[in-house]
């Protein structure tokens, strides 16, 4: 699980440095960000779509286990994008010439070729599997809007049952657009759109959930959270609950593509250390907040989604405002990350085919009140493509807790462990058995087994689900 540096490992690094410089054409793109575009990028890719779980996770988990859990991810998310934020540059992590555009790219100079395939692999089913979760929520949303006005209008025992299918096509409908954008730099008019958005529908999640508290004259749970109908069905629930803080937490994923877009002077390691710092400082204050208020609310009946599993009726309004929020976040959510598996995709595509005029012929369009776009017709077919498949599979699972928590599972131990761990010891030179291995060989440990048991508890529940 680590090692010191071989002289094989250093002439691979060399031969990359030979391969890709800094006077490409893709580094030569401006790069203006700053601290603030990427905590906007972090909080956009992170604080949403993951809080919604967190209150039906702190009830599984108690009052102990549920709080001081969140606290742990987050730290051990931290951690990994420091070492992370060391890697982007090679070999000095501050002024060295080469640049790490994306996960996979670090992976294949600090690990080779055998763990760019496994990661490469790991990530984009991650990104796929997070459009099937945003489409699948959208969609929910969307119908909770619609049951909440129903509720509104016929009373709260009326039968309000919709589906999601429709709203769940609309919703990749829209994105078979979207994910046009031609690449990662043109989306901060989207990460700041769906801040905003996921900043108002949290804080009415919390408003909602305090003032039922204040209603119900009593804060509810237990110190073991909600019991299960017997010691294996609650082990299940518990292990589900720690996959679904999982899925919350990382965005160890996308990071080489948001320190990519920040501007130097100053080093771009310390800018990334800082901006991480302050953005997941704000996910974890907002996370203990809502899935602590959400848990004293309801105690052993709260919903996985507060906002659609209907623990509120009233104001119906401010629940219907609260999920239109939910639903334009997923929209920015849904291409932050779907920029960042194209992009990486269509590169491939390019370096495997450099002479192909479809992947490389571009056209210039213009539609009334926006910016010339550049169109290339292999971009268009298969960002189409990905979408469509993306939303019929999140029409035929659309099971949020266990869907999320094999996502989340899925990449959480080798994007937030392993990976960071492995390329960090081999971009530090750190050697084996020093006191430094010793600790993130013991870091890359837990993070292993944390993983593995959170996804036998979330396979568990998407069977169950899927048989019942």
């Amino acid at each position: 699980m680590g090692g010191e540096v071989t002289e094989e490992e250093n002439a691979d690094l060399n031969a990359s440095l030979i391969r890709r410089d800094d006077a490409s054409e893709v580094n030569l793109l401006e790069r203006t960000g700053t601290t603030w575009t990427a905590v906007a990028h972090i909080l956009t890719g992170v604080a949403g779509v993951g809080v919604l779980s967190l209150a039906w996770s702190v009830a599984q988990l108690g009052w102990i286990l549920g709080p001081l859990c969140i606290i742990i991810f987050a730290a051990m998310t931290l951690f990994s994008t420091f070492l992370l934020a060391e890697c982007y540059r090679h070999p000095d992590p501050e002024h060295g010439p080469l640049r790490n555009r994306s996960f996979m790219e670090a992976s294949k100079l600090y690990l080779g070729d055998k763990h760019q395939a496994i990661f490469g692999f790991l990530v984009q089913f991650t990104i796929f599997g997070l459009t099937v979760v945003f489409t699948s929520t959208a969609g929910s949303s969307l119908r909770a809007i619609q049951q909440s006005n129903c509720y509104h209008k016929y009373g709260h025992d009326a039968p309000c049952q919709y589906g999601d299918n429709l709203y769940m096509t609309l919703f990749g409908f829209v994105h078979i657009f979207l994910s046009q954008i031609p690449n990662f730099h043109s989306t901060i008019w989207i990460s700041i759109t769906s801040l905003v958005t996921s900043s108002c529908f949290s804080f009415i999640g919390i408003g909602l959930g305090l003032a039922k508290v204040i209603g119900n004259g009593t804060v509810k749970g237990s110190i073991t959270g909600v019991p299960g109908s017997d010691s294996a069905r609650k082990t299940f629930l518990v292990f589900t609950a720690l996959a679904d803080i999982a899925f919350a937490t990382p965005f160890a994923i996308i990071l080489f593509e948001i320190e990519d877009t920040l501007k130097s002077p100053p080093p771009v390691n310390k800018t990334m250390k800082v901006a991480s710092t302050v953005a997941v400082s704000i996910i974890t204050l907002f996370y203990l907040t809502y899935g602590c208020i959400g848990y004293a609310a309801f105690g052993e009946s709260t919903p996985e989604n507060l906002l659609t599993g209907f623990g509120f009726y009233e104001p119906y309004w401010l629940v219907d405002f609260a999920n239109a929020c939910v639903v334009i976040y997923l929209m920015g959510a849904y291409q932050i990350y779907g920029q960042a598996g194209f992009s990486t995709l269509e590169r491939w595509f390019r370096e495997r085919f450099p002479e192909s005029r479809l992947l490389n012929k571009s056209y210039s369009f213009k539609f009334p009140l926006l910016p010339t776009t550049q169109m290339n017709l292999f971009r268009t077919c298969f960002r189409t493509f990905y979408v469509v498949i993306a939303t019929l599979i999140a029409v035929i699972f659309p099971y949020f807790t266990s869907v999320i928590g094999v996502v989340g599972t899925v990449i959480f131990w080798p994007s937030v462990v392993y990976g960071p761990v492995r390329m960090y010891l081999v971009q530090r030179q750190v050697r084996t058995w020093s006191r430094k291995w010793i600790l993130l060989t013991a870091f890359n440990i837990v993070g292993f087994i944390i993983t593995v048991i959170g996804f036998i508890g979330s396979l568990e529940e998407l069977v169950r689900a899927k048989i019942n």
